[in-house]
C-alpha cells in the first residue's frame, strides 16, 4: 500500500476507550512479596528469555496487501484500539520499573521486561497503522489522555485479567485464521500466536504477585473485587465487539460466539489465582450482557438525537 501517512491524535474518551493508568507508588515499593518469591523470581526470569525477540520482525507480505476502503477502516479501529491498549501497558510498566528500581529490584526487573514487551507490541501495531495510510502520535497522547488512578491491588486484579482476557483473544483469532485462511485479511494475524504468550507470561507475573499478597485473596472483600473486575473486563468486552461485530465478520468470526468462547475460558483460568469466579451458566450471564448492550445502544441514540 502506497497512501500517504496520517498522523492521528485520537483524544475522544468514553467509558469503553482504552485507558491510562497510575497507582500509589509508595504503596508498591513498600509491598512484601518474600511468601512467593521464588514463584515471582521465576516469571521473571521466563520475561528474561525473551522467547519473542526476533518475532515483531515484518517480512515481504506485508508488501502486497491490498484492500477495500472499508476493510481499511475496519483494520486502521482494531489496529488504533490495539496500539493505545499496548502504550498504555508500556506506560504503566514503565513507571513502575522505574519507581521500584532502588527498592524492589526483582519487581522493577518484571516490569521493566514487561515494559519492553509493550513497546514492542505497540511499535509493531503502529507500523501497521501506516500501511492503511496512518499513524499515531504516542507522544501527544501521554499529554493529552486523562490518567486513572487504581490502588496497587485494583491494579494487580485488572492487569491480570486485562493480560490474561488477551491471551484468550489473540490464540482464538490466531486459531480460527490458521484455519480460514481466506479471512486473513492482513498478516499481522500470523503474529498472534506467539504475541499472545507474551500476555500469557505477563498475566503469570501478575499472578505470582497476587499470591504473595495473602490479604487480597481471602475474606469477603477478595470476592467482591474479584467478582468486580470479572464482570467489568467481560462486560467491556462485550460492548465493544459488538459495537464493531463488522470487523469480526471480516475476519470470519461470529461476535457472540467468540466473546462467550474467550469469557468462559478466561473465567476459568482466573479461578488458579482468584478466590471466586462468575456464574457464567446459571445466572443468564450473557442475557444480561445483551440487556446492558441492548441499553447502552438505546442510550447513545438517544443522545444522538439531543
Amino acid at each position: 500500500m502506497n497512501k500517504p501517512t496520517i498522523v492521528r491524535t485520537p483524544n475522544k474518551e468514553t467509558l469503553l476507550t482504552p485507558r491510562f493508568y497510575t497507582t500509589d507508588l509508595d504503596e508498591m515499593i513498600n509491598l512484601d512479596i518474600s511468601s512467593n518469591e521464588e514463584e515471582v523470581r521465576a516469571s521473571v526470569d521466563s520475561l528474561a528469555f525473551d522467547i519473542n525477540q526476533k518475532h515483531f520482525i515484518r517480512d515481504e507480505e506485508f508488501n502486497d496487501v491490498e484492500v477495500d476502503d472499508e476493510t481499511r477502516e475496519l483494520m486502521l479501529e482494531f489496529l488504533e484500539r490495539s496500539c493505545i491498549a499496548e502504550f498504555s501497558g508500556f506506560l504503566l510498566y514503565k513507571q513502575l520499573s522505574n519507581r521500584l528500581a532502588s527498592k524492589q529490584s526483582l519487581l522493577a526487573r518484571g516490569f521493566s521486561l514487561m515494559a519492553r514487551d509493550e513497546a514492542r507490541h505497540a511499535g509493531f501495531l503502529n507500523k501497521a497503522m501506516s500501511d492503511f495510510g496512518a499513524t499515531l502520535d504516542l507522544g501527544c497522547l501521554t499529554k493529552v489522555r486523562k490518567y486513572t488512578k487504581f490502588s496497587p491491588a485494583n491494579i494487580f486484579f485488572a492487569t491480570y485479567l486485562s493480560e490474561k482476557i488477551g491471551y484468550w483473544r489473540y490464540i482464538t483469532i490466531f486459531n480460527h485464521l490458521a484455519e480460514n485462511g481466506l479471512y486473513r485479511v492482513y498478516p499481522i494475524f500470523r503474529y498472534f500466536e506467539s504475541w499472545c504468550q507474551d500476555e500469557n507470561r505477563h498475566s503469570d507475573f501478575f499472578a505470582a504477585v497476587l499470591r504473595s499478597q495473602n490479604s487480597l485473596l481471602t475474606g469477603w472483600l477478595a470476592d467482591l473485587r474479584s467478582k468486580f473486575f470479572l464482570f467489568t473486563v467481560f462486560a467491556t468486552m462485550w460492548l465493544n465487539d459488538w459495537s464493531r461485530k463488522e470487523f469480526y465478520e471480516k475476519i470470519g468470526l461470529d461476535t457472540k460466539r467468540f466473546d462467550k468462547f474467550v469469557i468462559r475460558k478466561t473465567n476459568l483460568a482466573s479461578a488458579r489465582v482468584f478466590p471466586t469466579i462468575l456464574d457464567l451458566e446459571t445466572n443468564s450471564f450473557f442475557e444480561r450482557l445483551d440487556k446492558l448492550n441492548n441499553f447502552v445502544i438505546i442510550f447513545n441514540s438517544n443522545q444522538l438525537s439531543k
